[in-house]
């Protein structure tokens, strides 16, 4: 026997085609919710079903775990029960210490699918990350895109191997010691979806970007956020995944007494205590809000972590030049120092970007630093770009590029925050990272096609210099070379990368997460900065010409660590630093 469920509260009747045979469905004792029991072995792990409301079309199952055909199709049937796991010792990995690295399964590999990424998981063991952040895999129309627009929340995207090609890649991600976090999004739900034919999903009582919200605190609400917590358990359970990272939560419009977050938050923990494991929810947000990342107890949501843009704003306008759009209040070293030591740069200041005063002040003696995720590149800032320009394309045409990249990774990799690398950043990829979708609506597609085009036409951009986001050629461009690391200057940027993370590893000082720790000085006419980590001395220089950099009293000689250039010379009280070049030096080496 087989039970079908299904929430619509407002239909007068409400069947089950289960392998194109219809079964009525009855109220069960939660209201709003039908069920139907079907005998036999018809409805077991492969049977093929669809909902009818009111004896209209068949539609998918809102939480259904597989769709074979596309997010449009019917339903298939699936027992997370039958999958053999290996990874029974496993107890997950907290978000302190951890070193992320966002991967999109389409595009890691030539072939685009989970099971071709597991043959790229020992170059990520090696390089030395803990954790892989796929970007989302629920089911989305066509067969490539971002994974942002989803529609079948529940089920794995069957191109890239659908829900068994994902547990192998986790198990296999597990026996290498490295943690997956997954890309959720609940903010909004992809063009297309009918979700609305079931039930309340969405509210015009407030309005996103992508139209109505997700309904969080209007009649019928209830059963919307049980939906959002479920899936999330849904994940972390029967995928046995490590963490969520929450797509733009600023946009989880909620008025109710206990916010979705914290209610998310206290359903994982427990789910976390009963599985004897660790689990992770990291948020995205562009308020600048530490309450996400505050304690419960003292009226925050409790969330492990969440990402900081402010950092890559103030590397990537420090290094490029650029002062457009919200990078105008960046580029000085000023801004660099004051994201290493409190986290944001808007904390209340003034945005020249929004026009008012953004964020709120990070308390650094309480709040760790590892609960911040930097990045010098990720998938929205290299890919929300006109042609997807990664930062190794950016600084192209600049005498000191090569430099410039190892000053950049050095300061996110030596940061008391959680760094997270972009696939292929490792070894400078060039290979774009552009906007593309394959939106199987016709009008759809060419309402993208045509926004994509309109966007950057303001920014200077002619029509035919933005690549079109359903040409599939736009898709392909963005695959990574994986020849690429073997070559030269690709494989001397990986080995930088790779000695970085060993000494993050090596030496604590460079992952404590203690704010107040953490000193800087800079000249921001030289063009100098010296970042102050126990006995370590983190020194750039970002200049066209040689500086000297004072280190401070030290005992005995210090001696570099690492430099990312043979010109680096240190003395008792200074290091003298060719340009665009960084170090690591110790003031207190060890004797022989």
């Amino acid at each position: 026997m087989t039970v079908f469920s299904v929430w619509a509260p407002a239909a007068g009747r409400a069947d089950v085609d289960v392998a194109g045979r219809l079964y009525p469905m009855s109220p069960s004792g939660r209201p709003g919710w039908w069920s139907a029991d079907v005998p036999g072995a018809i409805g077991l792990a492969g049977t093929d079903y669809a909902f009818r409301l009111d004896g209209g079309e068949p539609l998918a199952d809102p939480r259904s775990p597989r769709q074979p055909s596309g997010p449009a199709g019917r339903s298939r049937t699936y027992d997370h029960a039958a999958f053999t796991w290996t990874d029974e010792r496993w107890r997950g990995a907290p978000v302190s210490g951890a070193v992320i690295y966002e991967l999109h399964i389409g595009t890691f590999t030539p072939d685009g699918t989970l099971d071709a990424a597991i043959g790229r998981l020992d170059h990520l063991a090696d390089l030395g990350v803990t954790v892989v952040e796929l970007m989302p895999v629920a089911a989305f129309p066509g067969d490539h895109g971002w994974g942002y627009d989803g529609i079948g929340l529940w089920a794995v995207h069957e191109p890239y191997g659908g829900p068994d090609a994902l547990k192998r890649f986790v198990d296999a991600c597990h026996a290498r010691g490295l943690a997956v976090y997954l890309d959720v999004v609940y903010n909004h739900v992809g063009p297309g979806n009918r979700l609305a034919s079931f039930g309340p999903y969405f509210t015009d009582a407030h309005l996103t970007p992508w139209g109505p919200a997700v309904n969080l605190d209007q009649p019928g609400s209830d059963e919307v956020r049980a939906f959002i917590v479920d899936n999330a358990l849904m994940w972390l359970r029967d995928y046995h995944l490590d963490g969520l990272r929450l797509d733009a939560v600023h946009a989880l419009v909620d008025t109710r007494a206990l916010n979705i977050l914290e209610e998310l938050v206290v359903a994982v923990d427990t789910l976390a205590a009963a599985a004897g494991r660790s689990i992770v929810l990291v948020a995205e947000s562009d308020l600048n809000n530490p309450r996400l990342i505050t304690a419960r107890q003292t009226g925050g949501y409790g969330l492990d972590a969440q990402w900081n843009d402010d950092f890559h704003h103030s590397v990537h306008a420090l290094v490029t030049g650029e002062r457009q759009g919200y990078y105008s209040d960046f580029g000085a070293l000023s801004a660099v120092a004051k994201t290493l030591t409190k986290a944001y740069f808007h904390d209340g200041t003034w945005s020249t970007f929004r026009g008012r005063t953004h964020g709120r002040p990070v308390d650094t003696r309480e709040t760790s630093a590892y609960r911040f995720v930097v990045f010098d590149q990720d998938h929205d800032q290299v890919g929300n770009r006109a042609v997807g320009d990664r930062l190794t394309a950016t600084l192209a045409g600049h005498p000191n590029r090569h430099g410039l990249l190892r000053i950049v990774s050095g300061l996110l990799l030596t940061a008391p925050c959680t760094p997270m690398l972009f696939m292929g950043e490792e070894w400078g990829a060039d290979t774009p990272w552009q906007f593309f979708t394959d939106h199987t609506d016709p009008g759809l597609a060419e309402a993208v096609s045509a926004g994509r085009r309109s966007e950057f036409a303001h920014h200077g951009w002619g029509e035919t210099d933005v690549p079109d986001p359903q040409d599939k050629e736009t898709f392909l461009r963005s695959k990574l070379d994986w020849g690429q690391p073997a070559r030269e200057p690709y494989r001397s940027l990986l080995g930088w990368y790779r000695a970085l993370l060993a000494l993050r590893r090596s030496r604590p000082e460079l992952a404590d997460p203690r704010f107040d720790l953490v000193h800087v000085d800079y000249d921001e006419d030289a063009r100098w900065l010296l970042i102050h980590r126990g006995q370590l001395r983190i020194a750039a220089n970002l200049g066209a010409v040689d500086a000297i950099v004072p280190l401070g009293k030290a005992v005995g000689q210090p001696v570099a660590l690492l430099a990312s250039a043979p010109g680096v010379s240190v003395a008792p009280d200074a290091v003298t630093m060719p340009p665009a070049t960084f170090a690591i030096i110790d003031l207190e080496p060890v004797s022989a």
